[in-house]
């Protein structure tokens, strides 16, 4: 286990001329957090909790909205480019790692793209960082505790008994509190997080694999309900921040059900709603997480001056016909196990209705055209361009995916581009077209990859950087 991590940003809000920062600092029992000194403003240290003889802190502090600022911990300055108010460079990852002995693997191979985003910063510094879900792949936590195993074997599910629950509940906090001092504190990744702001939200190897999309027996199990609250816990802490039983200002839904995020910028608003917390086989979100969405929609729509909106669906919004496919699937036992990975899709026939209302409510927003639309997400292990028509310009969908998982083949993307072909419309005259990256053949390319977004002037473009062709030409959104 990783001794110390830290300082890791976190982006809150913005505010009169200054954006307003938490910085997480993971250090073993004993041992003293220091000072924060945010440009001659000192800052303490608040505990937020303690674990396996650490204990995580976070200081609370917040930067002017210039190029050339920063704040200093421990002897060591970190320079922060905090000017959100004109040109800005974002930068998008997601699926930080992969299914199987993802920790064994050398750093160098595992994160050589966090490494190329890592040198791009110090030539270009970002000054945002968006993290799209599978921060972390805690599949290898299923085989952490008997109990465990036998709810994720898919048998008969059995009731855990008193005394094996709370076992297993303190067994797998202990498996995420580690997982993520592994993870987040290697080099590559600490590096970039010192010195980006980082917003996240979390997907099913954050929880594990097709969470949500499981069947309902084994969602509502003792061991799955202990799971997720496991990694609910660790999710606020090294993704947001927070404390198990706090949630930072950005997040409308205040009972925590849905954990969904709004943070408006000069000329930008980001949001991310929350597609797992009450995702079940036939919903991708619940009863909180639709106010919540309506909620951060609203805020949009009333907001002075307007701004570009920048949606990260944690699964893409746009994407080929699946209906086909999950009916095949039923012909022959042997595919019925990938199902959970279908329904994991919004464009899966379980979430058609819901899928359609999604895209209902930012056509509207789109159709302003002060309030533009673009679509970022992860997921998919591909990357990937399209579009939804909705005048006056096309909606942009962005996918990138992964920064660190194995690319898939390149037939497994032949493959799914050729599925894109037959379209999907499920919003009667707003057709969806996938086009695939400038200047790479096919719908869907398979190499390790980010997102970089740019605003320049009033000017939006998208490139992504893949692993082995490089830099793509520059998309306008």
């Amino acid at each position: 286990m990783t001794e110390a991590i830290g300082p890791l940003l976190y982006l809150r809000n913005a505010s009169e001329g200054r954006i307003n920062l938490a910085a997480l600092l993971v250090l073993p029992d004993g041992k003293e957090p220091p000072q924060l000194d945010a440009e001659g403003n000192s800052v303490a240290a608040t505990r937020l909790l303690t674990r396996r003889g650490k204990t995580a802190w976070r200081f609370d502090f917040s930067l002017p909205m210039r190029r050339d600022t920063g704040y200093s911990l421990g002897g060591t300055h970190y320079p922060v480019n905090a000017d959100f108010t004109g040109d800005l460079r974002i930068a998008f990852v997601s699926c930080n790692g992969q299914e199987k002995n993802d920790r064994k693997r050398p750093l160098e191979e595992r994160n050589a793209m966090w490494q190329r985003l890592q040198s791009e910063h110090d030539a270009a510094p970002f000054q945002l960082l968006l993290q799209g879900g599978d921060q972390i792949y805690a599949d290898e936590l299923l085989n952490c505790h008997p109990a465990l195993k036998r709810w994720a074997r898919g048998g008969r599910v059995r009731q855990a008994d008193a005394t094996a629950e709370p076992d297993l509940a303190e067994t797998l906090r202990d498996g995420f509190f580690e997982l993520y001092l592994d993870i987040l504190g290697q080099p590559a990744i600490s590096g970039m997080m010192a010195h980006v702001p980082s917003l996240a939200m979390w997907d099913d190897h954050d929880i594990c694999d097709g969470w949500g999309s499981l069947r309902p027996a084994k969602l509502d199990a003792p061991e799955g309900r202990t799971l997720f609250a496991a990694a609910r816990e660790h999710f606020l802490l090294f993704q947001y921040g927070a404390r198990p039983d706090e949630l930072p200002g950005f997040c409308p839904d205040r009972s925590g059900t849905s954990l969904g995020w709004h943070v408006a910028l000069p000329g930008l608003h980001v949001l991310a709603p929350d597609l797992r917390s009450e995702r079940r086989p036939n919903r991708v979100m619940g009863p909180a997480g639709w106010q919540s969405f309506d909620t951060m929609l609203e805020r949009i729509r009333s907001a002075e001056g307007g701004g570009r909106v920048l949606l990260l669906s944690s699964v893409p919004a746009l994407g080929p016909r699946l209906s086909w496919v999950e009916a095949l699937m039923h012909l022959t036992p042997r595919l019925e196990k990938y199902e959970d990975d279908l329904r994991d899709q919004w464009q899966s026939r379980a979430h058609r209705k819901e899928w359609r209302a999604f895209l209902e409510r930012l056509a509207a927003i789109h159709a302003n055209p002060a309030t533009p639309v673009t679509c970022v997400s992860g997921e998919i292990h591909l990357a990937t361009h399209g579009t939804l028509d909705v005048p006056p310009k096309p909606l942009h969908q962005l996918v990138a995916s992964g920064i660190a998982h194995p690319a898939p083949s390149k037939a497994y993307a032949i493959g799914l581009g050729l599925l894109a072909r037959f379209g999907s419309s499920p919003l009667p005259g707003h057709p969806i077209r996938l086009q695939g990256l400038p200047g790479q053949p096919g719908t869907y390319t398979a190499e390790r990859n980010y997102l970089v977004l740019e605003r320049r002037g009033a000017g939006w473009t998208a490139s992504w950087e893949l692993e082995h062709s490089g830099r793509t030409p520059e998309v306008e959104i």
